[in-house]
Parts: structure tokens; C-alpha cells; sequence
């Protein structure tokens, strides 16, 4: 049982920086990015081309987070100025709109063009025993770079003024704005940001399984779970709830199957949303 527990921790800390990354977006502009899985797989994508040229692993990761935070940058300052222009329910329904339509398009061309691709980064070394369970080197290390991920997060957020100043924009556009913050500025970056962190978590998931060309849908939904149960807008409570269905997933696959697992996540998240519509940390209004 306590191998199964800290599978779910390490596969949790994944599905939290997943879920930050959408979290973030809606925070900022009241909108819930479908394409977010897409943009994961196309990073992963992005990460395989590179190797295939023949660029060590490191470089080639970086090579590819890069490419998709540029991507998620143009596509904010290109497609979402029209959803940002519109108030309200007509905010959220063109953003839907238009962001699974970008989904629908980045499907299309992988499975045109690299229906069987997968990124699978294989890291060496023995198992390292943890609490009396030998664990995967890969399933450490890609622990280790969701951690140090959200340090930086929070670091960024709390320490630095450009952090401060997207946290005053998610409480208070108009008031940042009075003060002299530029909220468009501010999504422009977060959205990149979010981006990379989503090729970011298909990195470190193609430590211990390949990623595919069609994951894509599979990421969404899970991003979208971990969102809504740990509460919109909440950071912390996106990694909170990616732990527990982390943990979840793995004892629900160990005992019951992968199938069920997927219904089980789901069930979570409509319970969450009975009991505390909020989320686990989220803001009641």
C-alpha cells in the first residue's frame, strides 16, 4: 500500500502543475483554456523533434518549453484579445469556443503528421528506496522538477514585484490598472507561462510513461478536475487537489482498474463541487 500512496504522490505533484497552469489563465482572465492538454502534448512533440536532430535531452527540453511558451504567447495576443474585449457569460463561452477549437486544430495536425509519436525520456540509474519502497529514478526526478516548480511559483509570486503585481491583477483588475499595471501585459505572460508549464508536466509524465500525439484530451480533463477541486484560482489548492486524486488515481487503478479510475476522478470533482462550490482553497464569493 505504500508503494500505491507514493506513486499517487509522485503522479499527484504532475497533475498540480497541470492544474496550476489553468488555474493561472482563469484567474487572470476569467477563462478556461480547453487546449490546455494539447498544448502539453505539442511541447512533448516540440521536445521529440529536437532530440531527433540530435540535441541532447536537456538542451532539447528547453528547446521545446521555449517553442511552446512562444506559442501560448502568440495565441494571447492573437485569438483571446476578442474573448478578453467581452464581459461576463459571453467572456467564458467564446473562450470555450475558441479554445477548443485550437484543441480540435493541434489534434488534427499531430495525428496528421505524428500519429505515432511519443516522448519517453528514459532516465538511468538503480531504484532508490523510500520508506522501505524501491522507486524509479525517473519517478524522483520528475518529483523533484514538479517541486521545484512550484518553489519558484511561490517564490515568484511572493518575492518578486512582478508576482505581486499579476496577484493584484487576479483580486483586482480594475484597481491594478489604477495603480499603473497593465493587465493584457500581465495575461500575455501568464498564459505563456502556463503554457510551458503544461509541456512542462508532459516532460516530466515521459519519465515514467511514454506521451503521446493523441494525450492530449487525457490532460485537459485531468487539468480540468484538478482545477475545479482544488478551486479556481487557487495555486495552492491546485496542487492540494492534485496530491489527493493523485493518490486516488493510483489506489483506485491498483484495486479497481484504469477505467473505473477515470469515473472515480469525475465523481470527485462533482462531490467537490456539491459540498464546497469554492474548491478545497478556493474563494467563496
Amino acid at each position: 500500500m505504500t508503494a500505491v500512496v507514493l506513486d499517487g504522490i509522485v503522479l499527484g505533484l504532475q497533475f498540480g502543475l497541470l492544474g496550476v497552469g489553468l488555474t493561472l489563465v482563469y484567474g487572470l482572465g476569467g477563462v478556461l483554456n480547453l487546449a490546455h492538454g494539447q498544448l502539453a502534448v505539442l511541447g512533448a512533440i516540440a521536445v521529440w523533434l529536437a532530440i531527433g536532430t540530435g540535441l541532447p535531452v536537456l538542451p532539447a527540453v528547453v528547446v521545446g518549453l521555449a517553442a511552446i511558451g512562444l506559442l501560448g504567447f502568440l495565441l494571447d495576443t492573437t485569438l483571446m484579445r476578442p474573448v478578453y474585449a467581452r464581459r461576463g457569460d459571453e467572456r467564458v463561452l467564446l473562450g470555450l469556443l475558441l479554445t477548443l477549437g485550437v484543441a480540435f486544430i493541434i489534434d488534427g495536425l499531430l495525428n496528421w503528421r505524428y500519429p505515432i509519436a511519443s516522448l519517453n525520456i528514459s532516465i538511468g540509474g538503480d531504484p532508490i528506496s523510500i520508506l522501505g519502497v524501491r522507486m524509479r529514478t525517473g519517478s524522483l526526478l520528475a518529483s523533484a522538477i514538479a517541486i521545484a516548480a512550484a518553489g519558484l511559483l511561490l517564490l515568484f509570486f511572493r518575492g518578486t514585484t512582478l508576482g505581486r503585481g499579476v496577484r493584484s491583477v487576479i483580486q483586482d483588475e480594475e484597481g491594478a490598472r489604477l495603480v499603473g499595471i497593465n493587465p493584457a501585459s500581465v495575461r500575455n505572460l501568464i498564459f505563456a507561462l502556463s503554457a510551458v508549464l503544461a509541456g512542462l508536466v508532459a516532460v516530466t509524465r515521459s519519465m515514467t510513461s511514454p506521451v503521446s500525439a493523441s494525450a492530449g484530451i487525457d490532460f485537459t480533463i485531468l487539468a480540468l478536475i484538478v482545477a475545479v477541486v482544488g478551486g479556481l484560482g487557487s495555486i495552492l489548492g491546485a496542487f492540494v487537489a492534485g496530491i489527493l486524486l493523485g493518490i486516488v488515481n493510483t489506489v483506485s487503478s491498483f484495486y479497481i482498474g484504469q477505467y473505473i479510475t477515470t469515473i472515480v476522478l469525475l465523481a470527485a470533482a462533482a462531490l467537490t463541487i456539491l459540498l464546497r462550490p469554492s474548491g478545497l482553497l478556493g474563494r467563496r464569493k
